[in-house]
């Protein structure tokens, strides 16, 4: 196996501190689109991720390329036992599992799997999936997978998923559940939304929210979710925003804001182009 090996990899700090009210330091994660990349590519990027001191590697579930506008996919959970094979210390994640793509025992059973190989933080991000006739749902309307109409519904199945996830992982679980995997340490589970309904269902069930920066509703669903949440120190801010290397710097206006915020990562959206060299030349979470 070729490492990447600019510098040795540092391990960043795993949560925000929110003690006594304080602003949590901010995280910076990165995001590759793996319709876009070789495995080679996902390899070396993330190994050059991790030596540049990024918090975490997200990756997508989509089931084919031309979602993210690619011309090929791998599988979500698939690629991240692969990633935590080929680095040591680097969080990961999903941004975010579609709820729709799998059984609720399945994907906790791949979440618990990848915290087993991974043996560090792994996060699990999940959404209810896109509304039908949405450039998000051509993917399961080619191959005839149904999509729930109405939001309530696709809603309804994510809180289904949250409920399995709670009885497969409580540790009072029935002695039928015994042989279930359980994660070694319980991932966070962070809901991405982008209206307030799952808002709501990611402060009154979950342990965080996915924002995109730019939303315009940015703010409303931050604090809907905090709300719904009866404001915890724990409950976990999170946004994804484009890669920009102008981002990396400490000063920057979108990172001073998403801090001021409370956010406790923002996870950059690499394009196609990012090479291991062009990560490696920063030196982030320090």
């Amino acid at each position: 196996m070729v490492r990447w090996s600019a510098r040795s990899a540092r391990r960043p700090a795993d949560r925000a501190d929110r003690a006594n009210g304080r602003i949590p330091r901010l995280i910076l994660d990165i995001q590759f689109n793996q319709g876009a990349l070789d495995w080679a590519a996902l390899e070396a990027c993330a190994q050059a991720a991790e030596t540049a001191g990024f918090g975490a590697v997200w990756v997508f579930d989509h089931l084919a390329g031309v979602t993210l506008r690619g011309d090929h996919m791998f599988e979500a959970f698939t690629l991240l036992g692969a990633l935590a094979a080929s680095t040591q210390t680097i969080g990961l994640g999903t941004m975010v599992a579609n709820v729709n793509n799998r059984t609720p025992a399945v994907l906790a059973l791949a979440a618990a799997s990848v915290d087993a190989i991974a043996g560090r933080r792994f996060h699990l991000g999940i959404g209810s999936g896109a509304a039908p006739g949405t450039r998000w749902a051509t993917e399961m309307h080619a191959v005839g997978q149904s999509v729930a109409t109405r939001a309530a519904d696709r809603h309804a199945a994510l809180e289904h998923v949250l409920d399995t996830l709670e009885r497969l992982w409580s540790p009072a679980r029935g002695p039928e559940l015994m042989t279930f995997p359980l994660p070694h340490r319980r991932p966070p589970v962070i809901v991405g939304a982008g209206g307030i309904e799952l808002a709501v269902i990611a402060g009154r069930r979950a342990s965080g929210i996915n924002v995109q920066w730019e939303h315009p509703r940015r703010e409303e669903l931050l604090a809907a979710a905090q709300a719904a949440s009866g404001d915890r120190n724990d409950f976990l801010l999170t946004a994804w925003t484009t890669w920009d290397d102008s981002i990396l710097d400490r000063d920057h206006p979108t990172r001073r804001a998403a801090a001021a915020r409370g956010i406790a990562r923002l996870v950059l959206l690499s394009s196609a182009d990012v090479t291991p060299e062009q990560i490696a030349r920063h030196t982030v979470n320090g």
